[in-house]
C-alpha cells in the first residue's frame, strides 16, 4: 500500500477483460434478510426526466432511504455482519459491539447491536460527520467516542480498542488478517444488486447498461462487481465508481495497478470520506470496474436538489450517483466516455441512491 501524492483526474478508465467472472455469491444473507419482519424490497424510481437531460434511455434511481427502518442501504450489510458475529462460537455474551464509521454504517451497527441486546461503540472522526448523524447514532443507544485524524486513522483506533478489551470488531473495510466480517457486510449487500436485476425485469427490462456506485472504501462496489461479474450473469453492465474529489483512492489505484492511500480533504460526501480501499475489494474493482469517477461537493449538492425536484430525497453520498452520471455524459468527453463504457441512445442506467436526506442533510440551493 502506498501514498499517492498527485492531484486527482476526474476521469479513469479502466480496459476491463469482458471474459472475466467471479463466483456467484452466497445467498444465505438474501435468504436472512427476506425472514426479517420489516424487510422490504427499496423502490426503483424510474426518472424519464433524467433520462432526457443525460441522453440514454432509461434512468431509474434504486432509494435506499427506507431500508430496514434506517434511511441508507448499510443496514443490509450490518445486519447480517451483526447477526454472524454474535453466533460465532467464543464470543462473550457481554461482549461490545465496536466500529468505526464515517455516518451510516455506524447508526446500522448501533441499531441491530441494540435489537440483539448489546452494547455499541461507535467511533468517529472528530469533525468529520454532521452532527445530526452521530445523534442518529446515539439515539440508537450508543456511545460514540470522537477521534482526532482521518477516517483511516480512526478504523485503526476501532480495531486497537476491540484488540484490548475483547469487543466484537463490526468494520466495513478489510485489511490483512481482518476480512471474514467484511466479507460478510459484502453478502449483506447482495440483497440489493439481486432486487435490482427483479424489478428490472418487471418492466421488461434486462440487466442495466450503467451502474453508478457512490464508493468509499469499495465493499458496495465490491458487491455490485460480485453481482454483475459472476459467472451465471452476461457481465455486460458497465459499473462505475463515484468518489469526491477530497478522497478519491479508486481512481488513482486504478491508475498505478495496485491500492494506495490518499490523504482525504473535507467533503459533504462524510460517508464516503475514505482514503484506502478495501483489501477485500480490490481484486474486484481491478478485474472487474469499467471506470472512476469523481465529483464535487457542489456537484453533490446541486444533484441531490434536482432529484429531490423529481420526488427522491438524497443525500449528498447517495446524489453522488447523479452528480457521477453528468460527469461522465455531459461533458465535452461525454461521446468517448459512452463508447468506452458500451452506451447508446437506448442504455439503462441506474443511480444508486445509497442514503435519504434524512441521514445527511443537504444545504439549500
Amino acid at each position: 500500500m502506498s501514498t499517492a501524492g498527485t492531484p486527482t483526474r476526474r476521469w479513469v478508465a479502466s480496459d476491463r477483460d469482458p471474459s472475466w467472472s467471479c463466483p456467484d455469491p452466497d445467498e444465505a444473507a438474501q435468504r436472512f434478510h427476506r425472514a426479517l419482519a420489516d424487510y422490504a424490497p427499496t423502490p426503483l424510481v424510474e426518472l424519464p426526466e433524467l433520462a432526457r437531460e443525460l441522453g440514454v434511455g432509461t434512468v431509474v434511481a434504486k432509494d435506499e432511504s427506507t431500508r430496514l427502518g434506517l434511511p441508507a442501504f448499510k443496514a443490509l450489510g450490518a445486519s447480517w455482519a451483526v447477526h454472524r458475529a454474535l453466533e460465532t462460537a467464543g464470543r462473550r455474551a457481554d461482549a461490545e459491539v465496536i466500529t468505526a464509521t464515517d455516518g451510516n454504517h455506524g447508526r446500522a451497527v448501533a441499531h441491530f447491536a441494540r435489537a440483539a441486546g448489546r452494547r455499541a461503540r461507535i467511533l468517529v472522526p472528530a469533525g468529520g460527520v454532521h452532527p445530526s448523524a452521530i445523534a442518529a447514532i446515539r439515539a440508537e443507544g450508543a456511545e460514540v467516542v470522537e477521534v482526532d485524524g482521518s477516517y483511516d486513522r480512526t478504523v485503526r483506533a476501532a480495531a486497537d480498542h476491540a484488540a484490548e478489551h475483547d469487543g466484537v470488531l463490526v468494520q466495513d473495510t478489510a485489511w490483512d488478517g481482518y476480512e471474514e466480517v467484511p466479507r460478510w457486510i459484502v453478502e449483506g449487500y447482495a440483497t440489493l444488486f439481486s432486487e435490482i436485476e427483479a424489478q428490472l425485469h418487471e418492466t421488461g427490462r434486462n440487466s442495466p447498461d450503467l451502474l453508478l456506485v457512490p464508493t468509499g472504501v469499495g465493499s458496495l462496489l465490491q458487491a455490485a462487481l460480485a453481482h454483475h461479474r459472476r459467472r451465471s450473469s452476461s457481465g455486460s453492465t458497465a459499473v462505475v465508481s463515484v468518489e469526491p474529489d477530497a478522497a478519491a483512492c479508486i481512481g488513482p489505484s486504478l491508475e498505478v495497478g495496485h491500492p494506495v492511500t490518499v490523504e482525504t480533504g473535507t467533503t459533504i460526501m462524510s460517508g464516503l470520506n475514505c482514503g484506502t480501499p478495501s483489501s477485500l475489494a480490490w481484486p474486484l474493482i481491478r478485474d472487474g470496474l469499467d471506470a472512476a469517477v469523481t465529483v464535487s461537493d457542489q456537484g453533490a449538492i446541486d444533484a441531490a436538489h434536482r432529484l429531490a425536484a423529481l420526488g427522491v430525497q438524497a443525500g449528498p453520498c447517495g446524489a453522488a450517483s447523479l452528480a457521477g452520471a453528468r460527469e461522465i455524459l455531459t461533458v465535452r468527453e461525454g461521446q468517448a466516455r459512452r463508447q468506452h463504457l458500451g452506451l447508446g441512445p437506448d442504455s439503462v442506467v441506474v443511480l444508486m441512491i445509497t442514503e435519504g436526506a434524512e441521514a445527511n442533510p443537504v444545504p439549500a440551493a
